[in-house]
Formats: C-alpha cells, structure tokens, sequence
C-alpha cells in the first residue's frame, strides 16, 4: 500500500511537470483531460480492462494461484486510483514557472515513482495490471518479458497520441518526459533495489516499528 502510495505521487508530479506524462499513464491521462472521468477513476476502469485481458491470456490454464493474483490486482487498482485523486486534489497547487522547474517537478516525480515500484515489488504480493499483462503474454507467447515491456509500452504511448488527436484534435499528455520517465525509471528501480532499498534494509526499517 505504501508503494502503491508513493507510486500514485510519483505520477501526479509528473503530470504536474507539464511535460508529459509516464507511458503507461499517458492513455489514462488523456482520457480524464477529455471526459467527466477523473485521473484515478480512468486509471481504475483501465486497470479493469487490463484484468480482463490477463483471464483471456490464461484461458485454459487451470492454476489457481494465477487466477488470485490477478483477482488481487481489483482491490488494488481500486486504491491506487483512490491514491492518484487525492494526490491530484493535495497537490493541485504544485506547479513551476519556466522549463528548469518543470524539469525538477520532473525530476522529483520520477524519483517518488522509482521508489513506489521498489516498494509495490519487494513484498512479492501483488503486480499492478500493466507488468502482469507482459507478464501472461509473454509465458503463453514464450516471448521476452524485457522486449514485450517496451512494445507494450510503446503501444500505449501511440494510443494515447491516437486518442488525444481524434478526441482534442492535439496531443496532450505526451511530451519528452514521457520519453525520461520511460528511461529513467528501470534504472532508477534497478539501483534503488540493488543498493539502497535492499530486502535487508527494509526489514530492518519495519523491525524498528515493532
């Protein structure tokens, strides 16, 4: 939940930079700009589609440990969304004037986000809908997880640009930070987990609180 937490601030910053937003909430993004759906509640209903779409890719697979993690993924996205509006709502006042201060709203964005995946990964519980799509296409197509991430990625960055030209007649919600945070952010992950957000680290932050 903490994760989930940090991740949903991690992406309001980012929306709030003013220069796009990540790829997989550019298409959540443009739909809120052009509809009554807020932020959170077109996160949440995507979330939803995404669930439907891992039942198709395990259709005929009868492992029921498969089925309830993608039943856990509901209660989650639910709270997530929840997260990212009242973040939305907390943070409607953040905002930079000129492109350095966009660039360390940015900045700042990407390094709650980093933070949200190391902390949503470590406890093994949950993915969120986006990975566990790759995740089950990639195991029934017997294709790579890495290569099927950045296409899938890639394919909701050009839907969101599709979608934002036939609903506002321009692009909205993409821009080069969408570009960074594609980047940036695996290796942001990498590090945090390899070297500052360790198993060891972490169980002795939660060992303090008891």
């Amino acid at each position: 939940m903490l994760g989930l937490y940090f991740l949903s601030v991690g992406i309001v910053l980012i929306v709030k930079s003013s220069l796009g937003t990540t790829p997989i909430s550019c298409l959540n993004y443009v739909v809120s700009i052009n509809t009554p759906l807020t932020l959170g509640s077109a996160t949440f209903l995507f979330n939803v589609l995404l669930i439907f779409i891992q039942f198709l890719l395990i259709r005929g697979n009868n492992e029921r440990k498969d089925r309830i993690e993608i039943l856990l993924q509901i209660p989650f996205s639910f709270l997530f969304g929840a997260f990212i509006d009242v973040n939305m709502h907390l943070l409607a006042d953040v905002g930079m004037s000129g492109y350095a201060g966009c660039l360390s709203i940015l900045a700042v964005g990407l390094l709650f986000q980093s933070v949200g995946v190391v902390l949503e990964l470590k406890p093994n519980v949950a993915i969120m809908s986006a990975e566990g799509v790759v995740k089950y296409a990639s195991r029934r197509y017997n294709k790579d997880f890495g290569r099927l991430k950045v296409c899938f990625d890639v394919l909701l960055v050009l839907s969101a640009v599709l979608v934002s030209v036939l609903m506002a007649g321009r692009i909205d919600g993409v821009r080069e930070g969408t570009l960074i945070a594609a980047v940036f952010t695996g290796y942001a992950v990498s590090f945090l987990s390899r070297k500052v957000m360790t198993r060891a680290n972490l169980n002795r932050i939660t060992s303090l609180g008891r």
